[in-house]
Order: structure tokens, then sequence, then C-alpha cells
């Protein structure tokens, strides 16, 4: 009897202790996986003459003592938002940067200084990686279509439109009635601002439907270059002149957007600071390890 009683008691304990053993299995499992993305951080930027580029550079010091842009040459260049955004998508170890307006729901828009990338907040000034769109054309060589469609931008129903396609609207200047004109308006640039130049578009064309408008999309330093050669009416830039560019050129502000700095959904990080942000860009900091810790 007393050696049934032991033989129960010994399969007892070896029972336990596979349990136990079973749940600091999972215990660690589960502490791993918190862990989120290890490994090397693949840096995803924009191409040089990128307004988008230009503005993140600049808003976040990745620059040097002669206001040189220092992005690693590590990093893989994309040619537009929606290759960065697809790019990001793809790669559970990337990082990149978008115009908010164009935020997918296919990354993630991580916070910047414990601050969300929201319009309210750029609004508020809380946020701070954000910046203007503009267009830039020659004094004097802008039609009066083309004028009609920069006060139709800036009216009460512009500038309805640009809140609600998710960027930063300005103060308004007035209704807008529809002009009646005819003919065709040709603006090409940044790649940022050409998904809400869309929809505004389409907007404006409903109250003249005599209008045909064009928009290229090519990078807001191409974009600025072809106004100031007169290949196009009008440059759209996400960024400011540059002076020699502000010299031969006018720029008119549209709206404010921000910059969302991005990741794979797959990725646990929630927030960055803006000096981690810099030395992910300058090269400083190469693994996920690093930001995690």
């Amino acid at each position: 009897m007393k050696k049934k009683f032991l033989a129960v008691v010994a399969a007892t304990v070896i029972t336990t202790l596979a349990f136990t053993g079973c749940g600091k299995s999972s215990n660690n499992k589960d502490a791993a996986s918190d862990k989120g993305v290890t490994g090397e951080i693949n840096v995803i930027s924009r191409e040089d003459g990128s307004g988008t580029r230009g503005a993140f550079v600049e808003l976040l010091g990745i620059m040097d003592d002669k206001e040189n842009d220092i992005t690693t040459t590590s990093a893989e260049v994309t040619n537009s938002t929606s290759v960065m955004l697809s790019t990001v998508a793809q790669n559970e170890k990337a990082i990149g940067y978008v115009s908010l307006g164009s935020l997918s729901s296919d990354v993630k828009a991580v916070q910047v200084d414990g601050v969300d990338a929201t319009a309210e907040n750029i609004k508020a000034g809380t946020y701070k990686v954000s910046r203007p769109f503009n267009l830039a054309y020659q004094d004097g060589k802008l039609t009066d279509l083309d004028k009609d469609f920069i006060k139709f931008i800036m009216s009460d129903e512009g500038q309805k439109t640009v809140d609600k396609e998710g960027y930063i609207s300005l103060d308004s200047e007035g209704k807008y009635e529809a002009s009646g004109l005819k003919g065709k308006i040709t603006l090409a640039g940044s790649t940022s601002v050409a998904p809400l130049m869309d929809v505004l578009k389409d907007e404006y064309i409903k109250l003249n439907p005599d209008v045909t408008i064009e928009i290229q999309e090519s990078g807001s330093s191409a974009g600025i270059q072809s106004a100031i050669e007169g290949a196009t009416e009008i440059g759209m830039s996400s960024r400011e002149l540059k002076d020699d560019e502000a010299s031969k050129l006018t720029s008119k502000q549209i709206a404010m957007d921000g910059i969302a700095v991005i990741v794979n959904k797959a990725n646990t990080i929630t927030n960055l600071t803006s000096d981690q942000i810099k030395s992910v860009y300058t090269g400083d900091v190469t693994t996920w390890d690093d930001l995690n810790k």
C-alpha cells in the first residue's frame, strides 16, 4: 500500500513538472513575440528632388552643417508615394515616410515624439513633421483660366475638399461661382500634391465642364523647373521654394500636410523620437533591436 502511494505521488510530481515546463515554454514564446521585428532596419527613402524628402530631412535635421542631405547611402530609394507605400507594406523590416493625406491602411504610422500624425495635431501645432503644399508659377504668365482654378482651390468649396481628403485647410478666400471658361490647364510636380490636385480638378470640372486639366507627376523639383522653363503653367511643390527658384517664380500655398513615418503592419513599435528617426536615416542606428531597447 505504501509503495502504491509513493508511486501515485511520484506520478503527480512528474505531471506537475511537465505542465510547469510547458508553461515556461509558452511564456518564453510570448515574450519573444512581444519584441516585434528584430534585425537590420531596411531604410526606405524618396528620391533626390522629392519635396517630401526635402521637407523630411529638413524637419528632422538629417543634414550636415552646410545643410546637405545626409540620408544614409544604404537607403533604398523609391520614386513616388505609391512605391514607398507598397515597399513598406511588403517588407517587415522597412521604415519609410509619406504624405499624411496619402497614408493607407496597408502600412502603420508611428507616433513621433509621442504624438499621432493627424490633421488635428498638425493644426494644434503638436505634430511637428509637417510642410506646405504650394503652387509655383511665373508672375504675369497665368491665364484667366489658371487664375480661376486657383481661385476655386482657395475658395470655401476648395478648402472644404482639402479637409475632406485628410489634409489641413487654410483660411478660405470666399465662395466660388462657376466662371464658364473653356480651355486646358497643365500642372506638373509633386507626387504628394498630385492626389489632392486630382480631387480638386474633378470638383472644378463639375462646375466648369468645358475645362480639361492635365496633371503630371514628376516630383517637386521637376515641377518647379517646368514652371521656370515655361513647359507648364503651374508647378506643384511639397516644399518651400529655394532662393534661386523664388527669384523666378511666385509661390501660393494651398494646404498643409503632415509627413507620416511608416512601418510594416507586423512591426509592434508604436512610437519613435525625432532623434531616433534621425539616427536611423543617417545610418547611426541600423537594427530594430537598438530601437526596441
